[in-house]
């Protein structure tokens, strides 16, 4: 096995570096979620169990991030991130799971993206209403396809395009964070340390953000998905790490300082974008339309980012034999089936939330979801691979380090699982089962049957969760 960290892309691919992998971390995590940041903890939590949660997320996910940087240099011949190592540690079928999920994650997401610009712009023509009017989803759909041609044309375009938005987007949020805290008020934030009168545990309140911080830190695997472009497998690393760090920062001082503008009740009744809400009371009314111009900006850079992720995924699975040959279709470095079958995908969930009570929050939540089995497959090879010690030269020290990382990720990802509850890993069943059919189309392809030993009860398990989803959803246990 290869463990050369400078090993070079394949032939023909275009290169990038470090500034640009960076720039697709951070346009991929600061999306939609960072706006809704203010209401979603307040909603939950107050100070105490903000910087708990801040503290038990960032440790988790910088982990995760740690696991992936190390994957991406130990483990070189391996494209495409999550769904490359998933296959690598667990297998064909497993690792085809691993594909659809992060692929389905990611389509949900984009959903979440175009019901929150649309709802922002909502608060000025209240025709889109939140986002899942008739109007709505006419204009976001538009939009989709404006971004999938844009994507088409190439991916050094496309990226070349999410640098600038990653830059553009971050000043509002940024301005929101300095202005804030000149106006914070001790008083106020003192009012809302504990979460006030009736509330939760406090270990209840930090188990109930852990979707939302798993939805604003997706994207840190972002580098090592998009890793076949890099010029130098250490790049991948690196970008990782700068990307996390710095999200992070920005992520945390939103919550914190939004605690100190308004009561607690009060963050979590404004509509989203609650960023919005509470920087209307800290400034004024143009805080508010400075919020909404860099979501705008935030989410259509985000969106881009998760476009050319998704499709890479799917493109790489494809190219492996584990999708449809179909999807490994190419133009111009541009997965251009897997890119099709993305879009078509967002356009039908666009169509679906016209039915949904809180097309953002389900989309939220589905979307943080989704990717938890994926996020702990990779985990858990990262473990697997310095237990076995893997591209590992005799005596290597950093080795006992690697250990502890792996481990604590794999811990991180199995609380997650928890933490989010069985709701929403069955509706994540009732999705990966009916999705085999694409990994039995691959292997018919190839004249091979469709399961192969272990790989029938990896299904059957699949179908029980799915069984038991629908009855749920059908009996109501379980409401969109």
């Amino acid at each position: 096995m290869s463990t050369s960290t400078n090993a070079a892309p394949a032939t023909g691919v275009r290169t990038v570096g470090v500034p640009t992998l960076a720039a697709v971390v951070v346009g991929s995590m600061v999306g939609a979620g960072v706006f809704a940041l203010p209401g979603r903890f307040a909603a939950e939590t107050g100070v105490w169990g903000a910087l708990v949660a801040w503290a038990v997320a960032g440790t988790g996910m910088l982990t995760v991030a740690l696991v992936f940087q190390n994957l991406a240099v130990r483990r070189p011949d391996l494209d495409a991130g999550v769904y490359s190592y998933a296959k690598a540690g667990f297998g064909e079928y497993l690792g085809f799971f691993s594909a659809f999920g992060y692929w389905a994650s990611a389509c949900a997401g984009n959903v979440t993206y175009w019901v929150l610009i649309m709802s922002t712009l909502g608060a000025v023509f209240p025709a889109l209403g939140a986002g899942d009017t008739v109007l709505a989803v006419a204009l976001s759909s538009v939009g989709l396809w404006v971004f999938y041609l844009l994507v088409r044309r190439g991916v050094r375009e496309a990226a070349a395009v999410n640098r600038v938005v990653t830059v553009a987007k971050l000043l509002p949020i940024l301005t929101f964070v300095l202005l804030t805290a000149f106006v914070f008020d001790p008083a106020v934030f003192a009012e809302n340390l504990s979460g006030g009168a009736g509330a939760p545990p406090l270990w209840e309140q930090v188990r109930a953000t852990m979707l939302t911080t798993v939805f604003v830190f997706l994207g840190v695997e972002g580098a090592s998905v998009y890793s076949r472009h890099a010029r130098r497998r250490q790049d991948v690393g690196r970008a990782t790490l700068l990307g996390f760090l710095s999200v992070l920062a920005v992520f945390a001082s939103v919550t914190v300082v939004a605690y100190g503008i308004l009561p607690r009740a009060e963050i979590a009744a404004l509509d989203e974008p609650s960023m919005a809400g509470v920087f209307e009371a800290a400034v004024g009314p143009w805080g508010a339309g400075l919020v909404a111009v860099g979501l705008v900006v935030s989410v259509g850079g985000a969106y881009l980012a998760w476009t050319l992720m998704a499709a890479e995924v799917m493109f790489v699975a494809a190219k492996d034999r584990d999708m449809p040959r179909l999807l490994a279709r190419e133009r111009k470095d541009v997965p251009v089936g897997a890119l099709l079958l993305t879009s078509v995908v967002v356009q039908v969930l666009l169509v679906v939330t016209l039915a949904s009570e809180d097309a953002f929050g389900l989309a939220l939540e589905l979307t943080s979801a989704l990717v938890l089995v994926p996020f702990l497959l990779a985990a858990g090879y990262g473990l697997r691979l310095v237990l076995r010690r893997e591209g590992y030269a005799p005596g290597e020290r950093v080795w006992r380090r690697d250990v502890v990382v792996a481990g604590v990720a794999t811990l991180y990802t199995v609380f997650l699982l928890w933490a989010a509850g069985p709701s929403y890993l069955l509706l994540s069943f009732v999705l990966y089962a009916p999705a085999t059919i694409l990994f039995a189309l691959a292997r018919r392809e190839q004249g091979r049957r469709v399961l192969e030993g272990r790989e029938v009860v990896i299904f059957a398990v699949s179908v029980v969760g799915a069984a038991v989803g629908v009855w749920a959803l059908a009996t109501g246990a379980i409401t969109l």
